[in-house]
């Protein structure tokens, strides 16, 4: 029997130029064309930032991507009071979708999102960083995250796309032992700081996990953005010509960030279409 597989895009970049949305269009182009034939999938972005549209539940997989700003800057707006209305009806739905015999959704979310992810859950504090991480940085995963079919293959540390100036701190441990929730990734030891080191990853069930970082990012994209004279101009005079050539030499070597593009969120597409194929009842639209 063949599935539509659908995809749905939570654009949060609220319509500011950017590589996030490229990449990700791109990542999924790169799993339609892995997905067995007979199968279609249909993708879908809302901008929602911009307009307060968010996706109903008639989508299998939805990608909330990375955006400008606070995590906080949308308290009190509309966008973000359906955005988070939008995550009750995917955690009602994945609740009961055993008992009502249908498929559970899939989502990921990604920096800015997973800090609004982590507010959603009041998982740990949110809190603006004491300068901001700018390059392609060290993560660590965890024992749990080890074990993480979203880091399959993907060596220890690794290296990934890190533009922040929020991160995610001091988890609260009886929220997470509450949902069975797993810290799977932590930013880079600095033992000459006096800073607590910043969750990178939460796994929230099978279905949905969050990063800090930008799995979507692509050596040859990011290299066209930094090589841009604007981008480089600001790039030295914000953060040093050393910082700027630190990040175009790990753009050129493979031992950086090509393993992360190539394995996070394909890992995270094969997972969701190992569940969506394996599953005998079409999506139940009920938002």
């Amino acid at each position: 029997m063949s599935t539509a597989i659908r995809i749905a895009l939570i654009d949060l970049y609220e319509g500011i130029p950017n590589e996030g949305i490229r990449a990700i269009t791109e990542a999924v182009d790169d799993f339609r064309s892995n997905v067995p034939g007979g199968h279609t999938v249909e993708f879908v972005r809302f901008d929602t930032r911009t307009d307060a549209t968010m996706p109903d539940l008639s989508f299998d997989i939805y990608i909330s991507s990375g955006g400008p700003g606070s995590p906080f800057d949308g308290e009190g707006t509309q966008w973000e009071e359906n955005y988070f209305k939008w995550v009750d009806e995917i955690v009602s739905h994945n609740a009961a979708a055993d008992e009502r015999g249908v498929r559970k959704k899939h989502v990921v979310f990604i920096c800015h999102s997973f800090q609004l992810m982590c507010r959603y859950y009041d998982l740990a504090t949110v809190t603006e960083r004491h300068s901001p991480s700018f390059g392609i940085l060290k993560v660590h995963q965890t024992d749990d995250g080890r074990a993480d079919p979203l880091f399959a293959d993907l060596r220890d540390p690794f290296y990934a796309a890190d533009f922040r100036r929020f991160q995610v701190i001091q988890p609260k441990t009886e929220k997470f032992e509450a949902l069975g929730a797993k810290i799977i990734a932590i930013e880079k030891d600095r033992p000459h700081l006096p800073y607590e080191r910043a969750i990178m990853g939460i796994r929230i069930s099978d279905e949905i996990v969050g990063v800090q970082f930008h799995p979507e990012a692509d050596p040859p994209g990011m290299r066209v953005h930094f090589l841009k004279a604007e981008r480089r101009r600001e790039t030295v005079a914000k953060h040093s010509e050393e910082k700027f050539l630190q990040i175009m030499d790990r753009l050129y070597d493979p031992d950086y960030l090509e393993a992360t593009h190539c394995t996070i969120l394909p890992n995270f597409f094969a997972s969701a279409l190992d569940h969506i194929l394996a599953g005998t009842t079409e999506p139940e639209v009920t938002g």
